[in-house]
């Protein structure tokens, strides 16, 4: 089942935190940053999917060594739908942060420092995005399915944050 399946099964599962209402707030959220970047919804999908390609990098690593909930507790504290130059920090070093910028650029035309600009609220979006699983009364526990998924334990690189996202999009047009 891909990412955007598992985020669906939040969405309709009352014990996970997914909603119509954070989906809509994800995906308006792509919108305004098109709006003030001049750039079109799908570039900054691309953006949104070069971030989470390294925060799934870095999610991996917290995973490895300090464990599922470890990783859990860095997506609930830094989801979100306003910028949060800690979320950056906390997963990316500034070398990390550089080179992301430089790939968006190279990928997207958007200059790297637009890109630079873009990773406090693009890092949190992502986390967003994988908190929907995460369970809804006990949210510290590693049983998040959203997040698993992305994580992709079973190592066959199905995952892209672009490709939920436009779906989302699509879903929420219904």
């Amino acid at each position: 089942m891909g990412l955007f399946d598992q985020i669906l099964g939040a969405v309709a599962n009352p014990n996970q935190q997914g909603s119509l209402g954070q989906l809509g707030g994800i995906i308006n959220t792509v919108q305004q940053l098109s709006d003030r970047t001049g750039a079109d919804p799908s570039t900054i999908q691309s953006v949104l999917s070069i971030v989470g390609g390294q925060v799934r990098s870095a999610l991996q690593n917290k995973q490895a060594t300090d464990g599922n909930e470890a990783a859990q507790s860095l997506v609930n504290q830094y989801a979100g739908t306003s910028p949060n130059p800690q979320a950056v920090n906390s997963l990316f070093s500034p070398q990390i942060q550089q080179q992301v910028a430089q790939v968006a650029s190279q990928r997207t035309g958007l200059d790297a420092g637009i890109v630079q600009q873009l990773l406090p609220l693009a890092v949190p979006l992502v986390l967003n995005f994988l908190q929907s699983g995460a369970n809804s009364q006990n949210p510290r526990t590693g049983g998040n399915s959203v997040l698993n998924s992305f994580l992709d334990a079973d190592g066959d690189g199905d995952v892209d944050i672009a490709d939920a996202i436009q779906m989302a999009s699509r879903y929420m047009r219904k």
